[in-house]
This record gives C-alpha cells, structure tokens and sequence, in this order.
C-alpha cells in the first residue's frame, strides 16, 4: 500500500524505495514548485534531511523539480531575496531557530518560504513560529512530511543510529540517558516509516530471552530493547492513528522487531555473494569502489563509481554466488561481442579486415552506446578479478567452508585446532571470525584457560579476543558457567543456542551456499503462520484472521493461500567445491537465488517489515529481494545501520569499552 502522489499520478506498483522517492519530489518539490515551470528555487537542509533526499533522490531529480540550488542550513549563506526557497529539515529546536534566523526580520534570505519537517513540529515550536505574524507572511507552506529515514536499498532502510548496538548492549548501556534517547530516536524514525508509507503494522516482537527460554535468570536492559521499542512504536503509531489524515484505521502490514542477539554469526561469516563479497573484501566507502585504469596513453586515473541500482549489471548479478558472477560476466562479454555493431567491426579491425566507410559509419553510430555496455561490464570484471584473486590469496575457500560447517554443526575445535596450525598465513581478521563463530555456535566452551589458549594459537591480542567475550552482551554463552555446590532447578533448561537447521535441495548448488541467515526463518514462519506467540508476541492481539495468511494470492478462495517455500541448501559430498554449477528453477533463480531483476515481479499481498536494532548485513538485504519474488508480498528490512563484518567487530570490541573506540 502506498499513499504518494506518484503512485496516483504514475500509476502501478512501486517499491518502496520508489514510494519514498516520490514523495520527496512529488509531494514535497513539486507541490512548491506548482504550475510555474519557470519558478526555481533553493532547497535548504540539514545533517539528517541531506542523508534522507541524497539516499533516495539523485541530484538530475532535484533539479528537475525546479531546484537551482542545494544549500546547508547549518552554513552561512548568501542571500538570494529573489528567489524561493524550501526547508526540509528536522524538527529541532535549533532547526527551528535557523529557519527563522533566515527568514524574519527586515531582509530575509528569500522571497518566501516552503518549509517541511522530516517528523511532527512539537506544539512549543509551532507556537513559536505562530508568535511571528512578519515570519507567518513569508512562509507559502508548513507542512510535515513523516519521513526521517534512509532508503538503502529497494527493499531496505536504516534509521541511521549507527551507535546503537554501543548504547543498547554496551557493558555500561543500563540506565543510561543514553540508552533512553537512542531507544526513543529509534522509535521516532521507525513510525515515520508507516506514517510516510500509511501503513498502520500488525507489531510482533522477539520477546526477552530469559523469558522466551523459560530461564531463571534476571532479565537485563538489554533483553528488553525489542520489547521497549514495540512498546514506544506502539504509542506513535496511535497518535498517528488519531491524528494523520488517512492514516489506517486497521492493520494493513505486518511487523517483527528483532534486535542483534537474533543471529549474531550473519554479520560475521563470510557470504559468498556479489554485493556481501564487496563489501567484506573490497575497500568501500559504502556503496562508492574507487579503482585504478590505465588510459590509452598509458596513464594511470583514479575512478569512483557507485555501485547501486542505476547500474542494470550490478543489480543482476549482486544477489548471485560469485561463482555464477563468474559465468555470468562471461556469457555477457560474448553476447556483448556479438550484437554490439561497434564491437564486431573493431574485432574484424585487429584480426586485419579492411574497414569500409560503411562499417566506419557503422561503427561511430554504435560507440555511445558500445562504450557504456564495455565500461559496466569492464567495471564488474575487475571487480569479480579482485574478489577472486582475494579468495585465492586469503585462502578462504577453507574458512568459508569450516565457518558453514561450525553453524550446521559438522565441526568442532579439532578442526578450528587444525586449521590455525596448518594455515599459518591466516590474517588475524580471518581466525578472529572463525573463532568468533566458534564461540556462538558452540557455547560455553571457553574458560580463562582456554580462551587465553586460542589467543595464543590465533595470535591474537587481548583486544581481539575481546569481540568474543562481548558476544556474550548479543546472548551468546561464550564462557563457562561456574557452579555453585549442590542445586537442582526444577523446569529450568539449558539456554543452549540451536543449531540452524539444514535445507534440503534437489541437486547440487554451490558448496559455501549452505549458510542463510535466521530473517529467512522468521518470515517464512510468520507467512506459513508457525512464527511462535510465546517468542514473538503481539503488542496488541489481533482480531480474526492473521494478516499472514491474507492477501498472498487474488486467485485463491478469499485471497488465501499457502505459498510455496521452497528450500534450497543442503549438505554437499566432500567431492564437491565453491564453484560448482547449480541448477536454475522456474522462478529464474539458481539454487534460489534470484538471477532477474525482481523489481519485476510485482506483490499483491501485505508488506512484511523486519526491523533488526544493532544493525544488519548485506545478506539479510537480499533475503528481502529473495522472499519478496518468492512469497509475492514485498518484504522490507528495516535496521539502525548497515554495517560490514570489519564495523561489527569493531563494535562489538566497543560494548565493554564505551569511550574509547571510534566507531
């Protein structure tokens, strides 16, 4: 469901990326702009609001919608009287304050104003603004946009809350103003997702882990942060219920807030996909890869490229198993060859055929077009070249392959022994992984002794090790547990992690594909109607039948239907290796992931949000592009920050040390 004017006025279905776009142009410029195509204007924003437009909009859109001029409100700026200009800032009290510094008085900075907030205006401001009867006359609109989050993907958002696995879990978090202010930022910008989108969300969340386990002991802060932060969702979304016009008065979505502790081995463990590879391999600045070319002169130039959606290669191959990217960039490279005019007549040149004017002509007409098709591709051919000699050198065929058998339990410390002892080369990023995953799938298996042991073997430092003692803060029971004399608890059990459970598939895929992260468990439970009520309660219980089982197919009696969930992994012969071929499926998928752009495939049945506090990872990214093609109901994953397995680990080496680590 979406509510913008470019969904009225385009028509069909958009993504939600595509719905937050066109809010901000459509509804927000364009309805300043009006009907003078002629009238340009300043746009003005601040450190929040120029995250929020430049992740959805580029700066050729901006400008489309009459936009001449992108300024800093946090910046002295020139005055332009002759020109209009729109506010897109925060509610804040500073915000507040700069808007009127400009705007008031007897030479405002602008003509008039255009002035939307990112979240609700507090009644306080709003009184302010309303003491200023010189200010009210130059103000053409004041409007509130309930949309303070950032797209970071077709089907992704963050609230950008980066430190939030720090305030939250951290050793020193409880009862701090900080954890306070960050839960409620958090809960702010999450609702003004389902104000934007008007969605009002059936709202489940992971309930505390002592309670869920039936454990008998103290339930901490940090056990409560998914339950707190339903709770605070909770009561803005009712506000918006009251108060938003055309706001649902309904369920019209579905919910599930998790935090870190969820999965604390998929922000670790090596994916072998395009986009994860990328990010984990590659020196990225987020989506922007820097790389060097040698020109036709032989100069050396540096580039930069984003590696983002306007990029029809990129969007093709980032789901994929970098051993498919392999084949993929081939079979490309040939057809390229074959149907680009330009590329069979510079083929013919090299090889010595004569060129006629014709062909000539031939030629100068296909170069645009032949020289965008060679530079994409050339791009993710050096990029698959770098990744693959990265996996050669860094020897993570192995790594990979021991890190997948931790989690499906096929190995224990007599294998991670063997693997540091053998593989001497191993970066200390590498065994600090593997012995990271070790700890979260094999709990309570490191005393002081044995822990200063591996630290020895893995040649690591106290620092290192110290990531996998505060794994403990993500409910990992990394150390013994010391007993105390003779005790029997009866109906307690063992907080014992469970092993993910295998996935069947038809035939062979790719070896170091077995791993998937839990997201996809819980969204398929909660559409098949098996997600557990003990641990995932409803804030409010709903009333009839389950939105999970509404909507997922127009064909079926009632619109119900059980769609099919097809598994696709599971253990592979000792024979077999990453680049194994695997096989493709009628929903143009290779061992279920998707190889087509699945911006295609349009949903027709509720949305499904994941909202995972402390930060989530490429892989759960494209578990939405996954399950939304397969499921037909598009899935979102929500987050407070995107981070790489290298930001994780920082992170979490900070939880016990607040203060000194620079995330």
């Amino acid at each position: 469901m979406s509510v913008s004017d470019g969904d009225s006025s385009h028509g069909g279905w958009k993504n939600f990326r595509q719905t937050t776009r066109d809010r901000l142009l459509l509804e927000m410029l364009r309805s300043a702009r009006g009907n003078n195509a002629a009238n340009w204007k300043v746009l003005i924003m601040d450190d929040v609001t120029v995250k929020i437009m430049s992740n959805a909009c580029k700066m050729a859109d901006i400008t489309e919608e009459g936009i001449s001029l992108v300024e800093d409100l946090n910046k002295r700026r020139q005055p332009l009287p002759a020109l209009e200009a729109v506010y897109f800032i925060q509610p804040t009290r500073d915000s507040v304050q700069k808007f009127m510094g400009d705007m008031n008085g007897k030479s405002p900075l602008y003509k008039k104003s255009y002035v939307f907030f990112s979240s609700p205006l507090g009644r306080d401001l709003l009184n302010i603004i309303k003491g200023e009867p010189l200010l009210l006359s130059r103000i053409a609109a004041l409007r509130e946009m309930n949309l303070e989050y950032l797209t970071i993907d077709t089907q992704g958002f963050s609230t950008d809350n980066d430190r939030a696995l720090v305030e939250l879990f951290g050793e020193l978090s409880e009862g701090t103003r900080d954890y306070e202010v960050c839960l409620d930022t958090i809960a702010y910008r999450l609702s003004t997702v389902f104000a934007s989108l008007k969605e009002f969300p059936l709202v489940r969340y992971r309930a505390a882990r002592s309670a869920a386990a039936n454990s008998v002991s103290t339930t901490t802060a940090r056990d409560l942060v998914p339950t707190k932060m339903a709770a605070a969702l909770w009561e803005r979304l009712m506000k918006y219920k009251s108060s938003l016009a055309n706001f649902p008065q309904t369920e019209t979505c579905e919910l599930i807030i998790v935090d870190r502790s969820v999965d604390p081995v998929a922000p670790i463990i090596h994916e072998w996909t395009y986009d994860a590879m990328c990010h984990d391999l590659l020196d990225m600045d987020g989506n922007k890869f820097m790389y060097e070319v040698t020109t036709g002169t032989g100069k050396v130039e540096k580039k930069e490229v984003l590696l983002e959606e306007h990029d029809p290669v990129w969007l093709e191959l980032r789901d994929l198993h970098i051993a498919e990217v392999n084949l993929k960039l081939d079979d490309k490279m040939q057809q390229f060859g074959a149907k680009n005019k330009a590329a069979q007549i510079r083929l013919g040149a090299k090889e010595g055929q004569e060129l006629s004017t014709r062909d000539m002509q031939k030629m100068v007409q296909a170069l645009p077009q032949y020289r965008d098709q060679l530079e994409k591709l050339s791009l993710h051919i050096h990029i698959a070249t770098v990744l693959n000699k990265k996996i050669k050198d860094e020897g993570l065929s192995d790594v990979g392959n021991l890190e997948q058998e931790f989690v499906f339990g096929d190995a224990t410390s007599k294998e991670l022994i063997n693997i540091l002892n053998v593989k001497q080369d191993l970066s200390a990023e590498n065994k600090l992984r593997l012995l990271m995953i070790y700890a979260a799938t094999h709990p309570e298996k490191l005393d002081a002794t044995k822990r200063l042991q591996w630290m020895k073997l893995a040649r690591l430092t106290g620092d290192d090790m110290n990531a996998i003692n505060n794994m403990e803060y993500l409910g990992v029971s990394v150390s013994k547990k010391p007993t105390s004399g003779f005790s029997l608890k009866f109906g307690a059990r063992k907080n014992k992690r469970p092993l993910r459970k295998e996935r069947n598939q038809e035939e062979e895929g790719w070896q170091l594909s077995r791993f998937y992260p839990v997201l996809q468990d819980l969204v398929e439970d909660l559409v098949k109607g098996e997600l557990s009520k003990d641990e995932y309660p409803y804030v409010k219980e709903p009333v009839g039948p389950l939105p999970a089982t509404q909507a997922a197919n127009p064909n079926s009696p009632g619109g119900a239907t059980k769609p099919a969930v097809h598994s696709r992994r599971t253990n592979r012969p000792a024979t077999s290796t990453w680049a194994n071929k695997g096989r493709s499926y009628d929903d143009g998928s290779v061992d279920g992931r998707s190889v087509s752009n699945n911006h295609n495939h349009k949903p027709y049945g509720r949305r499904i949000f994941v909202f995972v506090i402390g930060g989530i990872t490429r892989s759960e990214l494209r578990i939405a592009h996954k399950l939304t093609a397969q499921l037909r109901r598009e899935v979102v994953i929500g987050c407070t920050s995107v981070d790489s397995p290298q930001q994780f680990t920082r992170k979490l080496k900070a939880l016990s040390n607040l203060d000194d680590v620079d995330l």
